[in-house]
Order: C-alpha cells, then structure tokens, then sequence
C-alpha cells in the first residue's frame, strides 16, 4: 500500500491534535487562514487579540455570524439586511456595472443606483450568491478506492469519479451546488454543501471615480483612498427556491445578516475577516518556487504588458469597444502589478534561499526522527514530478496562449460538449456535465457584452506572434496546418490569414452560439465555420495533452500527501499549528487595526481620510472625485462618521490580516462581529505572503464602513439602502 494511503487513517486525528496545542503555541498567531473548524483550538489567542464573541461559535456556518458571509464564486461578499441585500467590493461587482454599461449610459463612468427593487438590474451572466451550510469530511471516500497498482491516470479517475459521485448526492436537494475541496495537498477532502442563488441583481455601485479612484497607480498601493464598495441582492422564486431570473422572483430573506457599524474602529482594535481566499503557497518545494518565480511569473509579466497594449490601442478611450473590454482591462493590470510586486517581493527576502533553508532543516528532522526511509523518497519523487510538470508548461506555453481567441474559445467549448454528450452525465468531464449547463449557457452569453471582432482579431494577433516567435515554445504541427500558418512570423500574412476567420464565422451572434449547445459532434465536423473547423482539428491533439496532464496530476496526489504529512508532524514537533494552503473554501484570518514599516524610512498610518482625497485630486482620471464629494470634504461635511483622532472621515485602513486573492469583499468584522469594513487589497510589499509570509510586510488594506456610509448618505443619496440596513453606533 501507498505511503499516501497508509497516512490517510491517521490524517484526521493528527490535524486535530496539531491543531488543539495552537493557541499557546503559534509562532505569529496572526500568520494563517484558519479553517473554521479550528477556531476552537486558537481560542486563547482570538480573545487574547480582542474578539469578544465566543470563538465556538464561529464554527457553526449557519449561525451568527459565519451564516452571513457568502462567496461570489472569486470573491467574497456578506448580507447587510433581511432583504437579502449583499455589499461587497466594487471592484468584484464592477463587471456586473460593466455589463449593463454602453457608451451612452456609462454606468462606470456615472456609477448606478436602482431607485427601487423593480430598477435593479440582472447582474452579469454567471454571478452567483453561494451560500455554506455544510461541510463533512470525506477523506476515506475520495481516496478509498486507490489501489497501489494505479496509474497516475487510473488516480486521477478514481479521485475523480468519487468527487462527482458525492457531487451528485449532495445535490439532490433542489437549489444547492456542492464541491469537494482538497486540503493539505490531498491529504484531507471535505464535501462542502452551498446554496447556489442563481438571480443576483445590481443595486448600486459607485462610479468609478470614487469605487476605483486612484485606478492602477494606486492599485496595491498605501496610502489608498478607494471606495472600493458596491451592493447586490439575492433574488428567489416565489416559493423560497433559488430559481434563474424571472421577474416574479422575490428577494431572498437570510437568516442571518450583519449590523454596519457607523462608530467604526481605531488604531490597535480587533479585527477579522472571513472570506474565500483563493489560494497560497506556502509549502511549496524549492523546485516549483525557482520555476516560478524565475520563469513563469517573469514570462506572464511581459506578456501582461504587451496584452494591455494591444487592447488600449485597439479600442479607443470612451468607445463601446473599450466599455466591452473595461473589466478584462482592470483584472490585467491589477495581475500584472501583483506580479511585479511577487518578483521584487521574493527577491527582496531571498524566497529561494529561504525555501532551500527550510527544506534542509526538514530534511534534517526527518533523518533525525527516523522517517528517512518512509520520506526521502517521496519528496525526491515528488520534485522530479514538478520539474516534469515545468518542462511541459514551457514547452506548451505559446500554444496555449495562441488558443486564446474568445470565439476559438467557444467553438473548442462547444464541440467538446457535444462530444461529452454522447455519455452519461456522470461519465462526462466536470464543465460538461447538466448540473454546469446553466454556467455554459451564461459564459456564451457573456460574450454578447465582452466581445469585439476587432479587439479579438488583435488579441490573437499578439499570442500568434509570441507562439511563432518564442524561443521556449514548441510549435504544434496541427495547429499551424489547421491555421495555415508560415514557418516564420509574417504579420501581412497571419492577418490576412486571421481576417477569413472574422469574415466567414457566425459565431460573433449569440443566439447562433447558443443553438449550438444541442448539436452533435457530426455537425461540427460538417460545419464550414473556420473557428469551429479549427476547433474540430485540434480536437484529438488537446485530449491528448489533458491525458498527459491528468497522469501528472494523479501522480502528484499520491506523492504530495505525504510531503504534507512531513509538514505537519515537523511543524507539531515544533510546536507549531498547520492551517491549510488556501483553496476559495471559508477562512477566517484576525488580527489588530495596524500600520508599519515595511522597509527603512517608510512608514504606513493606520488610516487614510477624506483630507487625501483632497491632496490627491487632480480632476483627471483617476484622482477625478466627483466635484459634489469634493465639496463636502471642503465644507467638513462629516455628519456622524468623523473619527476623532483624524479630524476627518476615515477612508481606509490597514491591518495585520493573513489575506490573499479571493478575499475582495470579506466583510472585516469588530469584536462583536459587527460589518466594520471590506477587505479589498494588500500592500505592494505583501503581495509575496502568498508564498512566505512576513509578519513585517504583511498588511491588509480595508475600506471603512463610515466612508462608504458617508458616500451613500452625502454623496450618491441612497438613503433607500441606508434605511434597510442596520446601522449601529452612529
């Protein structure tokens, strides 16, 4: 038997005893994104840090006030009134603005305020308000089946196939979506049951020159004055049910939702944050971090630079193409700069040399505790895999890049559901099955507001270019026969070539996409559309390299548990708790309100005001505040959301939360579990925790529930919100 399976009886059992010592004995208590299930065990330290609620109680995702705390499926959102209100960052809902934004009603540009429940509008396709009510270990389950003779394929099927088994179980019960998250790289699984409400609407977002002030320049930057806020609401079929967009749908009424805080916070107060992180890396081996952060992140950012070229230069400032594009514009630069900061960040602590450190001094441990025999292979086994697994993105990268075209997208999308049909649902790959139809279908859609021939032709353009060009890449025959491309970059050529493409496809008509959703793989291969053709030719040659890439990844999930289990029992001879890497599944991350010095002579404040807001404006995109907030900030205008020690309205603050992407829009709650901020960003010099986590460095930005409180009461008047909300100490 594996070593991976031999470990999996005890997995629960070590976790939890690792788990039990944490409160006396973490190195940083604020490093981590704690499960909820082990609060319990830091307790000592969350009362210590100044929550006031019982930590017990954080456990029960039904109850006050985790049952408030929804995800939106990459990002992170709360309920704010018995009405099923949502706030969350505007950055998260700004493609839902974007969406419902032309050129002549610029909701971007003017913001959006519904004046009642009949002017909200459908948020964009695809948006989501999942609701956690259940979360059950099923280790045994997913890994039961493995057997020590399997492939890494024949794994990587059992895993699997249990996955959608329990999937589909869960899902009996109408209305909710259920996944199967892994933890401590495979080591644990738990089935976590949501709510899926499928009708979310718009209600209000600011306009851009308050909800993303500052724009790129500040992005990840302090001081930050951004009122990255915007609200949706949760919407139900007249039964209660969660149902699709009908106008008959009734607001959806939580069962718990958070009271605002207008009293708010100041420097050293208790702060915490629950929320979807997306994921970290922190036990990364040395190998995945050197061909991380000395290939892929360096190659990503030069390709980021020239993809936000391409599309600035394409569509023109104000134009309907560029409002089409404005949410793809903002998600690439805001990667963009992460990476940067990632590169300067692992370069300034000497990522690789720490990560060489601590692999030594396990390595260390583990001959000392007379593990070698059962560890040392595995580990050796397990770098050579990612090595593997580096050596084919490589080798792949310009190809998969130069498949990047939004309708090449959605002709490979369709003809693979039209081959997955021809079996049982359950026997489909996971994205084909009838339980994501509604997702397919919403994706197509989205298309009609996110899509422009000349942007796209561009585009693809730039990636054909870098797969030609490359010197890393490796041409793939069938795609440059199916394409008719040269032997050598020819840009006259290739755009003539690309110009058949958009002249001939009807696939740029969303009722042509869609009425395609039911055809069978005959029809594709008969179709004279050159997107779709070109999808049928790749066909045989992409099943091939997922076959490839789900041997790899059956391999990794026998070999990575193991690593995992070192960690632990290193760690727990250390003293030390193990909080999972993080994986979009709820977390919980607290700490103090907290300024800092994240390198000599720079020091951060706790808090920004209004007066910045001020100092900043320049009247020009993006330090253009509206000229209706600029006078009140001159006038001192406060009304009750002045704090006191800054003689002004505070804007946003820092902290000493353990975050990462995903978090955006966590609601930051008080000592009494009270709506006191959202979480939205991280400094420049954090952006590295996602790998090592410095307590030095590590900073959260937030903005303050007074600033968004003053906005909507003195600036955009939604006094129809403010009234359904609770507000407390104002």
């Amino acid at each position: 038997m594996p070593l991976s399976l031999r470990l999996l009886s005890k997995t629960t059992a070590s976790i939890l005893a690792i788990t039990t010592m944490a409160g006396s004995q973490i190195a940083n208590a604020k490093e981590g994104m704690w499960t909820p299930d082990q609060l319990p065990a830091i307790a000592q330290d969350l009362k210590k840090t100044g929550l006031e609620l019982d930590p017990t109680s954080l456990t029960d995702l039904t109850g006050f006030p985790m049952g408030a705390v929804i995800s939106l499926g990459g990002c992170t959102a709360s309920f704010v009134s018995p009405e099923g209100l949502v706030v969350t960052n505007h950055h998260c809902a700004r493609g839902s603005i974007q969406y419902n934004s032309t050129a002549e009603e610029n909701f971007l540009e003017n913001g959006f305020l519904a004046a009642n429940l009949k002017d909200e509008r459908p948020a964009a396709p695809g948006t989501r308000v999942y609701v956690t009510v259940r979360v059950e270990d099923v280790s045994n389950k997913v890994r039961g089946g493995i057997t020590e003779d399997m492939s890494g394929e024949d794994v990587f099927a059992a895993i699997d196939a249990a996955e959608k088994s329990l999937i589909s179980e869960c899902e009996t019960e109408a209305g909710h979506r259920c996944q199967v998250a892994s933890f401590y790289g495979g080591l644990q699984y738990k089935l976590i049951d949501r709510l899926e409400i499928r009708d979310v609407r718009l209600v209000y977002g600011p306009g851009d020159n308050i909800g993303k002030y500052g724009g790129d320049i500040d992005n990840w930057m302090w001081p930050r004055h951004t009122g990255d806020f915007s609200f949706y609401r949760a919407y139900v079929g007249p039964d209660g049910l969660p149902a699709d967009y009908a106008e008959e749908n009734v607001p959806f009424e939580p069962e718990h939702y958070l009271k605002v805080s207008a009293g708010g916070l100041d420097d050293g107060d208790f702060v915490m944050a629950a929320g979807y992180p997306g994921s970290t890396q922190r036990y990364a081996r040395l190998v995945e971090v050197e061909q991380t952060f000395d290939w892929q992140y360096p190659k990503f950012e030069a390709l980021l630079k020239d993809w936000i070229h391409t599309i600035e230069n394409t569509a023109p400032a104000d134009s309907d193409a560029r409002i089409k594009y404005e949410s793809r514009l903002a998600g690439l630069n805001n990667y963009m700069k992460n990476l940067g900061g990632q590169i300067e960040g692992a370069r300034r602590v000497d990522l690789v040399g720490r990560r060489a450190e601590r692999e030594a001094a396990l390595d260390t441990w583990i001959a000392s505790a007379g593990n070698a025999e059962n560890y040392a292979e595995t580990l050796e086994a397990l770098d050579a895999l990612t090595s593997e697994s580096a050596s084919a993105a490589r080798d792949l990268w310009g190809y998969q890049n130069a498949k990047r075209a939004q309708l090449l997208s959605a002709a490979r999308n369709l003809y693979r559901l039209s081959k997955e049909r021809q079996k049982p649902d359950s026997e489909r790959e996971s994205g084909f099955q009838a339980r994501d139809m509604n997702f397919f279908r919403q994706s197509l859609e989205a298309l009609e507001r996110r899509y422009d021939p000349v942007v796209d032709k561009a585009e693809w353009m730039m990636f054909i270019k870098d797969y030609m060009t490359s010197t890393e890449s490796v041409r793939v025959p069938v795609f440059d026969e199916a394409l008719g491309l040269p032997e050598i970059w020819d840009a006259a050529t290739v755009s003539a070539l690309l110009d058949t493409y958009y002249e001939k496809t009807e696939l740029g008509d969303t009722e042509y996409r869609l009425s395609l959703m039911d055809k069978d793989p005959a029809f594709f291969e008969q179709s004279d559309d050159p997107f779709i053709a070109l999808a049928v030719a790749l066909y045989q040659n992409d099943m091939a390299l997922e076959k490839e890439e789900k041997d790899r990844a059956g391999r990794m999930a026998e070999l990575r548990p193991t690593y995992m289990q070192a960690i632990i029992d290193w760690q727990a001879s250390k003293g030390f708790a193990a909080y999972p890497d993080a994986n979009s599944t709820l977390r919980v991350t607290y700490g103090n309100v907290k300024g800092g010095s994240p390198k000599d002579g720079l020091v951060y404040t706790p808090f920004t005001s209004l007066k910045g807001i001020l100092e900043k404006d320049t009247g020009e995109d993006p330090f253009n505040a509206p000229q209706r907030e600029l006078d009140l900030i001159e006038t001192a205008d406060y009304g009750p959301y002045e704090l006191d020690t800054l003689g002004s309205v505070p804007v946003n603050f820092l902290s000493d939360l353990d975050s990462t992407g995903g978090n955006s829009g966590s609601p930051t709650l008080n000592s009494k579990g009270e709506l006191v901020g959202l979480l939205f960003d991280g400094t420049i010099e954090s952006v590295n925790s996602d790998w090592d986590f410095d307590p030095r460095t590590t900073r959260t930005i937030h903005v303050d529930t007074r600033y968004m409180l003053w906005v909507m009461e003195k600036v955009d008047g939604a006094q129809r919100l403010l009234d359904e909300m609770e507000i407390v100490d104002k």
